[in-house]
C-alpha cells in the first residue's frame, strides 16, 4: 500500500492566505509563506498554492509569494492559478514549483495539458477541478458539473467526461474539489470522490470539507483518494498535520510518519 498524502492547500488572494466557504466570504487568515513554512514543519507531504482570483482577474500568477514559498519549504509544491501557457509554466516551475495546477484554461484551452505534459513530463501537470453537484442530464450524465472561474462559471461540461479527457491529454494526477463541500468542515463529497477514483488510473487528491481527521480516513477508503487536501482544520489550529496522520496510522491508513 502506497502512503497516502495530506497536503495543506494555500488559497491567496492579494498577496494574502484566505478562506472562504463555497467559494463565498471569504476572510484573511495570515501570511501564506508563514503557513507554508509551519505546515513543512509539522510534516506535510506537499504544499498546494492557488492564486484564486488570477482567472477571473485576467493577470499572471504572483511570482515573487511562490519564490517566497519554494525558498521556505522542501517537499513537493504544486502552483496554480491562471496559467493558460506552456511559457507561463516554465516561469512557475523556474520560480520554486515542481507541479502545475491548470483548471480554467485547461477546460478553456485543454491542448495546454497535452503540451505541458510535453515540454515538462505528465508528473509536473496537476488538474484542478472544481465541481458542482447537478441533476443529472443528457449533457451531465454522472450529475456533477465543471465550474471554472474560482467558482463563478458553470460549464455544462460532465466532470467524470473530463476527469477522462485530461488523463488522455496527459495530466499526471487530479485534485478534485467539491464546491458544495468546500470550507464547510461536515466531510469530503464521497460519491463524487469515488466516481472519479474508480474511472481514472492516475492519482486522486480529495479536496473541500474536512473538518476532523475522521473525514480524512473516509475520504482515503471510502473514497478511493490518493491524498487529502486540507485548509479550514489546520488554519484555524484545531488539529496539526502531525495530529492528522497519527489518526489515520492508528487505524491502519499507512501514512509518513517521520520528517
Amino acid at each position: 500500500m502506497l502512503s497516502k498524502r495530506i497536503i495543506p492547500c494555500l488559497d491567496v488572494r492579494g498577496g494574502r492566505l484566505t478562506k472562504g466557504i463555497r467559494f463565498k466570504e471569504n476572510v484573511d487568515i495570515g501570511d501564506p509563506v508563514e503557513a507554508a513554512r509551519e505546515y513543512y514543519e509539522q510534516g506535510a507531504d506537499e504544499i498546494v498554492f492557488y492564486d484564486i482570483t488570477a482567472s477571473s482577474e485576467r493577470r499572471t500568477i504572483m511570482l515573487d509569494i511562490v519564490k517566497r514559498v519554494a525558498e521556505t519549504i522542501f517537499i513537493p509544491f504544486s502552483v496554480g492559478g491562471g496559467i493558460g501557457t506552456v511559457e507561463e509554466m516554465r516561469q512557475v516551475i523556474l520560480a520554486g514549483a515542481e507541479k502545475i495546477s491548470v483548471n480554467t484554461e485547461a477546460v478553456k484551452h485543454p491542448g495546454i495539458i497535452t503540451e505541458g505534459a510535453r515540454a515538462f513530463g505528465s508528473q509536473c501537470i496537476a488538474l484542478g477541478m472544481d465541481v458542482k453537484k447537478v441533476t443529472a442530464s443528457r449533457g451531465i450524465p454522472s450529475g456533477y458539473e465543471m465550474v471554472i472561474h474560482g467558482g463563478r462559471t458553470r460549464t455544462g461540461l460532465d466532470a467524470l467526461r473530463w476527469a477522462k479527457e485530461a488523463e488522455r491529454r496527459g495530466a499526471g494526477e487530479i485534485c478534485l474539489n467539491s464546491i458544495d463541500a468546500d470550507g464547510t468542515q461536515d466531510g469530503y463529497e464521497l460519491d463524487l470522490t469515488a466516481l472519479i477514483s474508480s474511472h481514472v488510473g492516475i492519482p486522486v487528491i480529495a479536496s473541500g470539507g474536512a473538518g476532523r481527521p475522521e473525514h480524512l480516513l473516509d475520504v482515503l477508503t471510502r473514497g478511493q483518494a490518493d491524498a487529502a487536501l486540507i485548509a479550514s482544520m489546520v488554519h484555524y489550529r484545531t488539529y496539526t498535520i502531525a495530529q492528522i496522520k497519527r489518526f489515520l496510522h492508528d487505524r491502519g491508513v499507512r501514512t509518513r510518519m517521520q520528517w
